[in-house]
């Protein structure tokens, strides 16, 4: 089965600012992938350039086998790619329940607003209140729903836990963890790396726009040499 996610040899710029040096990265059907990387690493362009903001100039991106290049953003939306962009960007002057439903798409057995509540019983105490209202943490909340309700085929989430408190945290974590369980295809942009060795099938980490590392959670964490030079961790 092919990958739900292929990206091949990319090369991204701003402007004439080289970003991404021949990045390549897979993320399998039902599958969790990581990318790790300190700040500037070039995480960030990496989702762009998937979600089409920032297309590469070289290099090529497919989703469910089919090529991404020159299609706009809100087609690749369209066609199973749900975000939740680094920062949250909900829509403050609107309540909770009309940021989830804005870019619905029903789907058979899919996303719903009950079934978003049951996920995040907050949000449903929240409903009625204007997004801008809300917490840190209830914001990234709506945000990974707000993608939910789109039914997405693959996920990608831009540094979930940033800025988040530790009990937050781990409730962001045990969502992600049941949409890996149910089958959701998961790529998780992430500086947090017990989050992101906790939820993922196969880590990737950055450095200066290129891949410098790939293996499993386990290897990651036994490697003390990467986590030291490329993470800052220990």
């Amino acid at each position: 089965m092919p990958p739900v996610l292929d990206v091949e040899g990319v090369h991204t710029y701003y402007g004439e600012s080289h970003i991404l040096h021949g990045v390549s990265l897979r993320v399998g059907v039902g599958e969790a992938v990581a990318v790790l990387g300190r700040n500037g690493a070039g995480k960030t362009t990496a989702m762009r350039t998937i979600v089409g903001f920032t297309p590469p100039r070289e290099g090529t991106v497919r989703f469910r086998g089919e090529a991404l290049l020159g299609v706009p953003a809100y087609e690749i939306a369209r066609r199973g790619i749900g975000l939740v962009p680094q920062g949250r960007r909900i829509f403050a002057p609107l309540s909770v329940e009309e940021n989830l439903r804005l870019g619905a798409r029903p789907a058979p057995d899919g996303w719903t607003l009950d079934r978003v509540y049951a996920a995040f019983p907050r949000l449903r105490e929240r409903a009625r209140q204007g997004g801008g209202t809300l917490s840190g943490g209830e914001q990234q909340m709506l945000a990974v729903a707000r993608a939910l309700m789109t039914n997405p085929q693959l996920l990608l989430l831009d540094e979930p836990s940033e800025g988040l408190a530790p009990i937050v945290l781990r409730e962001i974590g045990r969502v992600l963890l049941r949409l890996k369980e149910e089958g959701l295809s998961i790529l998780l942009v992430e500086q947090n790396v017990p989050l992101a060795l906790r939820v993922a099938d196969r880590v990737y980490v950055m450095s200066k726009g290129q891949i410098v590392y790939h293996g499993s959670p386990d290897e990651l964490a036994s490697d003390e040499n990467i986590k030291r030079r490329f993470l800052g961790v220990s």
